[in-house]
């Protein structure tokens, strides 16, 4: 049995591993398709971003760790599993032996989990919907944050699973105009294909001047930014209407180019959200929780309100998994949207 790991030269490899007896309470499941997680993997071309600081949970600041973590070739690649239980923990009596179900996990052939820690899935649920849960989490919570409202006018800024999700939410929210931006065809593609009513390359177009055009010189009501790049960021403001709300979903890393933000930023008094779905109070706390969310988004997949066929492509075998994430993850991100992976039937 593999499993899929970044290894100590900073590459995914495939590398062995051992099963160890299913302790009381778990479940085990052999795995039968899978995902990574691209942009949150990946981020820092695989360097942690965490190695020399950490979150301190109990002052909400980031502080200088005594000791830079280092790699040790044993960190999970991937984000989510879908297979069939082949085998119950001692005390487990609400699940059963050939049960579909999804977790999280790294790509490997198997996975021991707590029984609580496994979504079960009904029979029309597709393996594809099962492993956009994750992405479709942080996509209602980008909604949530901007405040996305029927009749708004709605920019959807990045096109991976996360602003894919988001532009077909953004329309099951009400939203009059879903646009979409991003440099690759492909995804641009998806989501038109998938409800989004315009499409823009960033790299060509200014689409907050054309959007501005189309909207008889408001702009858009909401901008729900996902791919975490600074220019986005700047363009997202530029096609903001005046006082409009901004949600920032996509997690931005260090700050390596310039960015302009006394332009339209200052002056269209527009409201900033850092969206993270998953930091506790929700914004909305105590009515919402990252757990709510959590149910939401899974009750809505397995009510098939969303399209996510298109989304996990390519499809990849787990066995070549390893050389398929440095070409769709790492060296060729424009050929994929999400990449799937394939066990062996």
């Amino acid at each position: 049995m593999k499993q899929l790991l970044l290894g100590k030269e900073g590459m995914p490899v495939l590398e062995a591993y051992e099963d160890l007896p299913v302790p009381e309470g778990y479940v085990r499941v052999q795995s039968d398709f899978g995902a990574p997680k691209h942009g949150t993997e990946w981020h820092g071309g695989g360097k942690d971003p965490y190695a020399k600081v950490y979150y301190d949970e109990s002052t909400h600041i980031f502080r200088k760790r005594e000791k830079e973590l280092v790699n040790e070739g044993k960190s999970g690649l991937g984000n989510m599993f879908v297979g069939k239980i082949v085998e119950l923990g001692k005390g487990v009596s609400n699940l059963q032996l050939g049960q579909r179900v999804a977790g999280y996990g790294n790509l490997k052939n198997t996975h021991t989990v707590q029984a609580e820690n496994v979504l079960v899935m009904p029979e029309n649920m597709s393996w594809k919907e099962a492993v956009c849960y994750d992405p479709l989490q942080f996509a209602l919570g980008g909604i949530r944050d901007g405040h996305v409202r029927v009749g708004d006018r709605v920019l959807i800024s990045g096109l991976g699973a996360i602003g894919l999700m988001a532009a077909q939410a953004a329309k099951l929210a009400g939203a009059s105009l879903v646009a979409v931006s991003d440099p690759i065809e492909k995804r641009r593609r998806v989501a038109l294909d998938n409800g989004a009513d315009i499409a823009f390359d960033p790299q060509k177009e200014d689409f907050g001047l054309i959007l501005r055009d189309m909207t008889d010189g408001i702009g858009v009501d909401v901008v729900i930014e996902t791919s975490g790049n600074y220019k986005a960021v700047e363009q997202g403001i530029r096609a903001l209407a005046y006082g409009g709300n901004f949600a920032m979903v996509g997690w931005l890393g260090e700050c390596r180019i310039p960015i302009n933000l006394g332009y339209e930023g200052h002056f269209n008094q527009c409201h900033f959200y850092f969206s993270r779905a998953c930091s506790e109070p929700n914004n909305d706390y105590p009515r919402w929780s990252f757990d709510r969310i959590c149910r939401t988004a899974w009750e809505m997949l397995c009510q098939g309100k969303f399209t996510c066929e298109n989304i996990v492509d390519p499809v990849v075998d787990f066995e070549t998994c390893d050389a398929g994430y440095k070409q769709y993850v790492i060296n060729n991100p424009q050929e994929s949207v999400k990449m799937g992976v394939r066990f062996a039937e």
